[in-house]
Parts: C-alpha cells; structure tokens; sequence
C-alpha cells in the first residue's frame, strides 16, 4: 500500500492539464466525492499498527499535495471557482436544522383540544376593530375609568378604530349574529400598549370562552374551569375563585389553581402562596347581552379569558415573556 501511495504522489507532482476537461478529471480522481484518496483513507484502517506510523503521514502529504495542484492546475488555464455562483455538483447537500412547533402554538392546540371535548367550537374575528366591539357593547361607558385597565393602540386617523386589546371583541360578533345556544372560544393575538419586560408585552395571546343559554349558572362556569385546569396541568389539580372587577360580567372571578410545581407548598412559581393565577371569569353582565340582542331574562351566560403566554410559562416552568418573541433558536428549538 505505502508503495501505491508513493506512486500516486508521484502522479500528482508531474500532473499537467490543458483544458479544462483535464483539470476536472483530475478533480474527480483526487478530490471529487468518490476520489482515490477515500479509498485509501479506508484500507487504511485495515493496517496493522505497526506500518500505520511510516503510511499515515504518506498519506496526508498526497491528500495535501492534491488539493495543491488542483489550485495551480485550475489557475494555469484560468478556471479557479472565484464566482459564488459556481456550485460543486459531486459535493454532499447542506441540510438545514429542521424547526419545531413554537410553544405558543403547542399550548394554543392543546387548549382548543381540550375545550372541544367539552363541546365548545371555535370562532375567529378581526385584530383590526372598532371601539363598539371592543368596549362599549361589554358595558366600558364611554370615558368610564375602567378603559384605563387597558392600554390601547387607537389608529390615528380614525380614533374609533383600534388594535382589539382582548379577544371579547369576537364575543360580541358572535352574539349579534347568532343567537343562543352558544357555547364558543376565541383564540388569537391581542394588543396593549404596554412596555415590554419579561411579565408584559406589546402583544400576546388570549383564548376566551363565551357560554350562553337557558339556566347557565355559575356553577357550570366552575365546573367548566375545573374540567380544563385538570386536564392542562395534571388530575391532581385543585382551583379556587377569588371575587374580582370586569365591566363586562357580574359577578366576577379570578381562577387560581393550585400549584403544581410544589404541591402547594410554596416556590418561586406561586411566590410562595401554594396558588397561581390563570384567568378572569364571571357571569356576562346583563347589559351585555342587551347590547347585543339577546334577552336577558330569558338568557344568561358565562365568559372566562386566560392568557396563552401565562399558561404556557405555568407549563414549562419559564419566567421570561420575551423568549417567546425573539426567535433564539436556542429557546425554540428546546420545544
């Protein structure tokens, strides 16, 4: 073997080319995918030890002087790869990493699927809309202080047309054009003016849940809230209701769940309380039902909206809002 090796280095220093044809045989016989220097490189691993000392280096010198005279050869009748354009055809294809579902997407599907077996379809409605959809048919009165809970982008030409800041927008569509039963979430992307830290940003996502029917108490709204929480964070999990404000619904709660990091003994998760929040909820407000043309007395209903984003940092035990937004494929690819 060392013998062949000796004499194709010896082919190799008096090769000559004058045509580019000549120059690519010599590519392909010494550098190209399949080149003879490959398959020298595998017998090589056949060798008893003691011989590999004195081949080895025999064999670097002829990969190395081929490389060489490849260059000298290609730049003899000008036909050097200087173009970025030129493409090596015999060289193996570049694979890119393949991408992975974003988080926000998994937990988004996740939720549908789980608010589906509980009967409830999902609707769609614009990002773009006006201030009747967005605040004053859910019962925000116009200069009403509890505007101020929601910072929002208004277009500047037309200040009656706004980025929706929840997605109740679509609640309120849906009322007006169907009439009840309903029985209905609305997820998508909302959008506040709010400076961007690692607990808010400019724009997140929301799934809400409008039920509207004959004799809807707030009983069903629990049982509706306990049946997701178990299925999203585990069987064992405990909920509670804390009385809280919403224009649009009366009486109001905010849903904790017990946690399920520490079991309710207290970490950094649940700030040392055992509970974490997850979402608003409460009976709709008569007056919105009226703004949209249902009969309150003849219906009742009830509505929650929990934030994608605060359940999916519940899920993976994550603490900085902004990872979901900045496309490090480092955090992303972890998914």
């Amino acid at each position: 073997m060392l013998d062949k090796v000796k004499s194709l280095i010896s082919e190799v220093e008096n090769a000559v080319a004058k045509t580019e044809e000549e120059v690519e045989n010599f590519r392909l016989r010494f550098i190209g995918r399949n080149n003879i220097i490959n398959d020298l490189f595998e017998d090589f691993k056949q060798v008893p030890g003691d011989q590999k000392r004195e081949l080895g280096p025999e064999l670097n010198k002829l990969k190395n002087l081929a490389q060489s005279k490849l260059k000298e050869l290609s730049s003899s009748i000008g036909t050097g790869r200087k173009s970025s354009g030129d493409v090596d055809v015999t060289l193996p294809g570049a694979y890119g990493t393949e991408g992975s579902i974003h988080p926000i997407s998994q937990v988004r599907s996740r939720i549908i699927e789980i608010f589906e077996r509980q009967g409830f379809n999902v609707e769609d409605g614009p990002e773009v809309d006006n201030d009747w959809n967005n605040f004053t048919a859910l019962n925000f009165p116009e200069n009403h202080p509890a505007r101020e809970m929601q910072d929002t982008y208004f277009i500047e030409k037309n200040p009656d047309i706004l980025l929706r800041t929840h997605t109740s927008n679509v609640q309120v569509r849906l009322m007006n054009k169907k009439k009840p039963p309903i029985r209905s979430i609305m997820p998508g992307r909302v959008y506040r003016n709010e400076a961007i830290s690692a607990r808010a940003h400019c724009f997140f996502h929301q799934v809400e849940g409008l039920v509207v029917g004959e004799n809807i108490s707030f009983k069903d709204l629990k049982n509706t809230l306990y049946h997701f929480s178990k299925e999203m964070f585990g069987k064992d999990t405990k909920i509670r209701l804390r009385p809280s404000y919403f224009p649009f619904t009366e009486p109001s709660a905010e849903i904790d769940i017990s946690c399920f990091i520490c079991g309710g003994e207290g970490c950094k998760i649940c700030k040392q309380t055992g509970w974490v929040e997850i979402a608003g909820s409460g009976m709709v407000d008569p007056n919105v039902l009226e703004y949209c043309g249902i009969d309150s007395t003849m219906y009742s209903g009830f509505a929650f909206g929990m934030g994608i984003e605060r359940v999916t940092m519940l899920k993976y035990q994550l603490d900085d809002l902004r990872l979901f937004s900045e496309n490090d494929i480092r955090f992303l690819k972890q998914f």
